[in-house]
């Protein structure tokens, strides 16, 4: 890696870390109730929404009560997102007079939005409609990070609480969180994206006069749809000329800020942030690869705020930035380096002379590859998905790390709140290990961890790894599976291996070599994405409510401090180690070696 690509990942996480307090300490403050500068102005209206909701806001829930409303809201968002998609044809706000969207793929949408994951089978700008878009797309992108981060309050509450029934109101969690936190810092991202060029406007589509018109030979076809031949057997064509070109616009602004920071990931453009629309200038880039980890770096020190010890929220960041930086360092180093096969067909001047840019293939010229690179490794350590480049074509060890910081949990950093309470759960794992192999009573924070804490936790634990490789096997060893993959040999089995990771996390990047608009991908897709959430979900809160009935114990001379450099250290051993355990095999048979294959000059046609 050159010195630029260290310094562009140190100037980035300096900012980050910038920011991490005062936003961190302004969340907290939210969720514990107290008044900020918003309240004056945004409190009338949350007091009128619970009014017209029937919520008494000071009213605790018991976890299960939690979960079932939580379940009950997402069902709700999910039914009501299909119906909009399926009825858009006959819904204002679609000047480009969008058909209805097919039910398998309608389906598949909905259960994408409303679990967080944003994996999009679609083209936005050729499928949804401006309300799709927006009352559709871009109100499940609040609600969904929303309830995240209420559930991470909910286990932070269950760590604080003693002998506690409750764990919170869900209806109060998921409002504050919209109305404080996300819509805010929403409005001053979009804002600053419109500056920079990304469209927010209602208008249809617009229609530009090419400078240079471009002409091309079409086929002729008869009434059948067959080809037209001539006197000779050949394929009859005619030349079609192109004088003008449809440029699509719309409410993009608002939906590209909201995308970013509730780590949602949807795009809409099919080319998500790699289109000039949605990310046209390198400031722009910077505030939305900003906008992908701040809610989730901040949510750290806002968990050692709550637990009102915050040396375990920076040491908690500590570990997280331990599994970053060198993730960062590898993914960047590797397409900075350009294409190993190169080297390996004797060439006699090295990858990088000849490509002295690095890896191009698949970006943006404005971004390179480092910003490129950086993108790619933060939004799959955060569950957000966005891409400003095409995985597929990243170097195999450089693809191979976006599908590692995904297989770890994206708990590095994590999503908005999601990553979050995985980590807690990892957290949880760690301390008991550690507490039997040293002889001490297992606790975290005063809590003692007991046999329904660890089985909780490692239905958390794994999970994900489960429906990631039975999705996987699912979809290699089936017609439909394979009939999606575009290419052969191990890029083709990483394409599989990388979707269903991306899908089982949560998270809705891709390799952009895989189709995945078919029924096969669909409707097995919706799910595993919807047990990828609630799978974990579920566990984490009865978590919650098992820790928050029990007492705390004075810290003694057997407790295991759980801030120090030494525990730091024990945690990033436990999720390496899980990570490589659940995932080590099944990379070998993609991006591992792939990466050999094109060392030894092998390709696959």
């Amino acid at each position: 890696m050159t010195e630029t690509g260290v310094i562009r990942i140190l100037v980035f996480l300096t900012v980050v870390f910038l920011l991490v307090k005062p936003l961190g300490r302004y969340m907290a403050r939210v969720y514990e109730g107290e008044r900020t500068l918003l309240v004056r102005l945004v409190g009338p209206f949350e007091r009128w929404l619970y009014r017209i909701a029937g919520v008494d806001p000071e009213a605790d829930m018991p976890w299960q009560t939690y979960t079932i409303a939580l379940l009950v809201f997402t069902v709700a968002g999910l039914l009501l997102l299909y119906a909009l998609q399926r009825l858009q044809a006959v819904l204002p706000l679609n000047p480009q007079g969008m058909g209805p969207v097919d039910p398998s793929l309608a389906f598949n949408t909905a259960t994408s939005f409303a679990t967080n994951t944003n994996w999009q089978n679609y083209g936005g700008e050729t499928t949804l409609s401006y309300l799709s878009q927006m009352a559709g797309l871009t109100v499940k992108d609040f609600t969904s990070a929303a309830v995240g981060m209420a559930v991470l309050m909910a286990l932070i509450r269950g760590l604080t609480r003693r002998s506690a029934t409750a764990i919170g109101n869900f209806w109060v969690d998921t409002v504050r969180g919209v109305l404080y936190i996300l819509m805010p810092l929403s409005i001053a991202v979009a804002l600053l994206l419109a500056w920079q060029g990304v469209p927010q406007t209602l208008s249809a589509y617009k229609t530009a006069t090419l400078l240079e018109p471009a002409s091309y030979a079409q086929p002729l076809t008869d009434a059948s749809g067959k080809p037209v031949l001539d006197a000779r057997g050949h394929p009859r064509t005619q030349t079609i000329k192109v004088t003008d070109q449809q440029i699509a616009v719309g409410p993009v602004a608002s939906q590209i800020a909201i995308k970013q920071l509730g780590t949602n990931g949807g795009g809409f453009f099919n080319a998500n942030s790699a289109h000039p629309f949605e990310n046209p200038t390198p400031l722009s880039n910077f505030v939305e690869l900003l906008s992908i980890i701040l809610i989730p770096a901040a949510i750290v020190y806002t968990y050692g705020a709550m637990v009102r010890d915050t040396r375990q929220g920076w040491a908690l960041l500590a570990a997280m930035t331990i599994c970053f930086v060198p993730a960062a360092g590898v993914a960047v180093g590797f397409e900075q380096a350009g294409n190993p096969l190169f080297h390996s067909l004797g060439v006699d001047q090295a990858a990088s002379a000849l490509q002295p840019g690095g890896n191009m293939e698949g970006k943006e010229v404005r971004f390179g590859p480092i910003d490129s690179a950086l993108w790619a490794v933060t939004t799959t350590s955060t569950s957000n998905g966005s891409v400003n480049s095409m995985h597929d074509s990243y170097t195999p060890i450089a693809g191979m790390v976006p599908m590692v910081m995904m297989h770890l949990g994206e708990i590095i950093y994590g999503g908005a709140g999601t990553g979050m309470y995985d980590m807690v759960a990892l957290v949880i794992v760690a301390a008991f290990v550690a507490g039997l192999m040293v002889g001490r009573t297992p606790e975290y924070l005063g809590k003692k961890l007991e046999a329904f804490e660890m089985k909780m936790a490692t239905i958390v634990v794994l999970v994900m790894p489960a429906i990631v490789l039975v999705g996987t096997a699912l979809a290699a060893a089936t017609a439909a599976g394979r009939a999606g993959v575009s290419n052969p040999g191990p890029h083709g089995f990483s394409e599989l291996l990388y979707a269903f990771t991306s899908m089982g996390n949560n998270n809705g990047s891709a390799f952009a070599g895989l189709n995945g608009n078919t029924p096969f991908y669909n409707d097995i897709g919706a799910v595993v994405m919807w047990l990828g959430r609630f799978w974990e979900i579920v566990p984490v809160l009865a978590i919650a409510g098992s820790l928050g009935a029990k007492k705390i114990v004075p810290p003694s001379a057997g407790t295991l401090p759980t801030h120090t450099v030494l525990f730091v250290l024990w945690l990033v051993a436990v999720i390496v180690i899980l990570g490589a355990l659940s995932f080590l095999p099944v990379l070998a048979l993609g991006p591992i070696v792939e990466q050999l294959l094109l060392a030894a000059g092998t390709t696959f046609k």
